[in-house]
């Protein structure tokens, strides 16, 4: 990591700390649960209905709302891999090693402090020099060091077109030279974790998928938003509808496929089909594995006039 930006970040966190817990958030991974679930209310209806057939289950959680869910299995947390404390990864191990939950770890390439970002291209330029070679083997040697089974899914849904990522504005071939060079520096710091290649979805997807050798998971992201589909395409869409022309574009690639991010908000009627439907085994998806929940709200806005829709699965409590 860079040492200048990482002193800078140590003063400015320490300064900070003692009037604003802002820097703070911004500078351990998230996911790390804190507990709100009690503070601001109960679990609602949207929580997937899991039973005896379901795929497994798990959820990123900042919150806390399913601290106490026996159905979750996996505990998902980001972190990007500049200006990030990586010892804070061994509290979301013992987070999920007493719930008995395996860990999915998204590494982002970027700092979140969006003044200390580089560009894209010299973001790329940089990763294939190998001048960011230290900040992937800082992140593996950490994770190699938990008890938990480690999932690392790098710079995902590169295939996106709405510019929240600049990972995203790099030709295929780039991307794949890229993920190939951080898989390999990984696996020389962790033996043991699994790899996951995560498109969100798009048609584009199968040009970056970076082959067989590093690929363990295939991850994709699935979000239904009521009003958007009414918009756009007249009805309410299913689970299912917005998750098979995705899977179809993965499936010759023949890896377990996980939808790394799933969420959903609208009415009741919604809402309810999709907490019914999201986590059921379908033969139509045989390699479908699993479902992991995005448990807060949007952090990137969608379309016009769609804003930052809210898929945790708590209400605020109102006073």
């Amino acid at each position: 990591m860079s040492n200048r930006k990482t002193k800078a970040a140590m003063v400015v966190l320490c300064v900070t700390l003692a009037t604003t817990g802002t820097i703070l958030a911004a500078s351990i991974p998230r996911g790390i649960p804190t507990g709100e679930a009690a503070r601001t209310g109960r679990i609602a209806d949207k929580r997937p209905k899991i039973g005896p057939d379901s795929v497994t289950f798990g959820a990123y959680d900042p919150h806390g709302d399913f601290k106490d869910d026996p159905n979750s299995k996996i505990e998902h947390i980001f972190l990007p891999w500049e200006d990030v404390d990586l010892g804070t990864l061994s509290l979301a191990d013992d987070y999920a090693q007493k719930r008995g939950r395996k860990l999915l770890i998204t590494v982002e390439p970027w700092s979140w402090a969006v003044d200390w970002r580089s560009t894209s291209e010299e973001l790329l330029q940089g990763i294939l020099a190998g001048r960011y070679d230290s900040n992937m083997a800082a992140v593996c040697e950490t994770a190699a060091t938990l008890k938990s089974d480690v999932t690392i899914r790098w710079a995902q849904e590169m295939d996106e077109t709405d510019n929240q990522f600049i990972w995203s504005h790099w030709k295929p071939s780039s991307y794949v030279a890229a993920y190939r060079r951080m898989v390999n520096v990984c696996r020389e710091h962790d033996k043991s974790a699994k790899y996951m290649w995560s498109p969100k979805g798009e048609p584009s997807l199968t040009a970056f998928y970076p082959g067989d050798d590093v690929v363990d998971i295939i991850g994709l992201s699935v979000f239904g938003l009521q009003q958007f589909d009414r918009d756009h395409f007249g009805a309410d869409r299913t689970f299912a509808q917005l998750l098979a022309p995705k899977y179809r574009l993965v499936q010759a690639f023949n890896k377990p496929v996980v939808v790394a991010e799933l969420g959903y908000e609208g009415d009741s009627t919604y809402v309810a089909n999709w907490a019914a439907n999201a986590a059921k085994q379908y033969p139509e998806f045989p390699k479908l594995t699993a479902v992991v929940y995005f448990n807060d709200k949007e952090l990137y806005p969608w379309p016009k006039p769609y804003g930052l829709p809210n898929w945790r699965v708590v209400k605020e409590a109102s006073f």
